[in-house]
């Protein structure tokens, strides 16, 4: 007989109205660096070396993101741009006579801006650029004998072309153009997800980084579901929505998501459909996908804590210097509704919080947040791990009795190890005997129950005044 401990998650019982690899990750996305094996990111790096291992990509300032808010471990993968990204057009405010042109296969988004530091002609002329817009620049450097400046680990090369008079470049002259992202399909997102199955680290969740739309989402709901039940692995995503087209109102992007995520009611699948101006560890100025700032929240709390609690998980107002696009809060509480992860500001704060950790579960879900989601996958991996311990061990049908009173005290020690972690406030492990017969089935059905943790997810307040004397 092929045995094995399966595994099954039941949910809608607790009647809601319409190393166990904790915190550890892998995030999947764009990168120009090959490597055969999951590249580790630890949260002792800093943005440097981060995009020393992972290049100048978006997979790298995913990974930046995480760790400045939490993240200790990271696996990455790195997947090939199935799509370039696209450089835009150069724009000039100059009074210098030369010229500057842009080759190249950017690795990244970027608001480049290349500035003329000294007067001067190739060979001669200073210039430093920055990568975000003019926040941050380079050091200053010369412009070389051939006029082609490398833009480092960006996948670009600035052309300066001198002017035949001379007066080619002026002190102050600047050069501004964008780059958009390289982009992968969603056969390579899947084929990186699927190398999972057969990796053997202890982890939690997986950050597909970069924009993804309702088809991605629907084959990873499938992934998760077959992750649970086939590989005995559970785990959930953590995708991107995409941001607001230049050329629609907020309405239009709203009703846009509301109608992306009709069909998706998987309680493995979390979207965040929220964007920010963020200033990150390296200084960098960016607008970017708040997934990885999630990603790292989901590291420093324990399974069962909400990353939306107000006293444990503010982030500043001086790194998320707002929210995107502008606007968007009058309309976050739609896309809270439509179990998107978001980001909002209290009346009475400075900093920004998490609104709720959804997923995107079906109504009346028991797993409606992600603390829900982790609890349940911290009992399904720990319990199973000690049933492994007691496939094909020996049972007196003699003695059925004791037999399964042992069985059942060491399935239950993990149960009872979330309880004293206060992971959950109770539960049990039972094995039911009422129609075991262990010499024909050769299976015992086992069944856990626990009760979650509570969570305040509003409060109401009421005020009154009294008068002392009608009291009396």
């Amino acid at each position: 007989m092929y045995g094995d401990v399966n595994v099954t998650v039941e949910d809608g019982n607790l009647g809601r109205s319409s190393s166990t690899g904790s915190g550890v990750q892998f995030k999947i996305g764009i990168s120009n660096i090959e490597s055969a094996t999951p590249i580790l990111i630890t949260g002792s790096m800093d943005a440097k070396k981060i995009k020393e291992k992972v290049g100048n990509t978006p997979l790298a300032d995913a990974c930046i993101d995480s760790v400045e808010n939490g993240a200790a471990t990271i696996y990455c993968i790195p997947v090939k741009a199935t799509t370039d990204g696209t450089i835009g057009e150069v724009k000039a405010v100059k009074t210098g006579e030369g010229t500057l042109e842009v080759s190249g296969k950017p690795n990244n988004a970027y608001d480049i801006v290349i500035k003329v530091t000294d007067d001067g002609e190739n060979n001669e002329a200073g210039y430093a650029y920055s990568l975000d817009g003019g926040n941050t620049f380079s050091e200053e450097m010369t412009v070389p004998l051939n006029g082609e400046a490398v833009l480092a680990n960006t996948g670009l090369t600035a052309k300066f072309t001198e002017a035949a008079g001379g007066d080619s470049f002026k002190e102050g002259d600047t050069f501004s153009f964008s780059t958009t992202a390289p982009s992968m399909s969603n056969a390579d997102v899947i084929s990186a997800v699927e190398s999972l199955i057969n990796n053997n680290t202890a982890f939690e969740y997986a950050h597909i980084v970069g924009t993804s739309s309702r088809t991605l989402w629907a084959s990873l709901a499938s992934i998760a579901n077959d992750f649970l039940t086939k590989y005995k692995r559970p785990l959930f995503f953590v995708c991107e929505a995409r941001m607001k087209r230049s050329n629609e109102s907020l309405d239009e992007y709203v009703a846009a998501m509301q109608e992306e995520r009709k069909g998706i009611n998987n309680i493995y699948i979390q979207v965040v459909c929220s964007n920010s101006r963020y200033q990150r560890m390296d200084g960098r100025v960016q607008d970017i996908n708040n997934a990885g700032i999630v990603c790292g929240l989901y590291c420093k709390a324990k399974e069962s804590q909400s990353i939306g609690e107000v006293k444990s998980f503010p982030i500043s107002e001086a790194k998320m210097l707002k929210l995107l696009p502008e606007g968007i809060e009058d309309y976050i509480a739609i896309l809270d509704k439509a179990k998107y992860l978001t980001f909002r500001q209290y009346v009475g704060k400075e900093d920004y919080y998490v609104t709720s950790a959804n997923m995107m579960a079906p109504d009346g879900s028991d797993y409606a947040y992600a603390e829900d989601v982790r609890v349940s996958n911290r009992l399904v991996k720990a319990v199973r791990a000690y049933a492994l311990n007691e496939l094909q061990s020996e049972v007196d049908p003699g003695d059925l009795d004791a037999s399964i009173s042992i069985l059942q005290a060491n399935l239950n020690t993990p149960v009872e190890d979330a309880v004293d972690d206060k992971i959950i406030s109770s539960g049990r492990l039972e094995i039911d005997t009422e129609n075991l017969n262990i010499l024909v089935d050769e299976s015992i059905d086992v069944r856990v129950t626990y009760v979650p943790m509570g969570h305040v997810r509003e409060m109401n307040l009421t005020f009154a005044v009294e008068n002392p004397a009608s009291a009396s």
